[in-house]
């Protein structure tokens, strides 16, 4: 059975970012279970990941 990847670019990238970049840069913990959440304002899409570990927070964040 194969997964189905989303079409829109910015969930790409957040499926992409959940695949790869679960571990905390502060501690090491790698969050399996987590994931990256996404906002939008106008001009900026903000990916944020939030280590539960930590607490410590990760951000990618793309101009548009």
């Amino acid at each position: 059975m194969s997964v189905q990847r989303s079409r829109f670019p910015f969930d790409r990238l957040r499926e992409k970012l959940d695949d790869t970049e679960l571990r905390c840069r502060q501690c090491g913990y790698v969050d399996s279970d987590g994931g990256w959440r996404v906002r939008t304002s106008g001009d900026r899409v903000s990916y944020q990941h939030v280590c539960p570990s930590c607490n410590a927070i990760e951000t990618r964040e793309l101009r548009l």
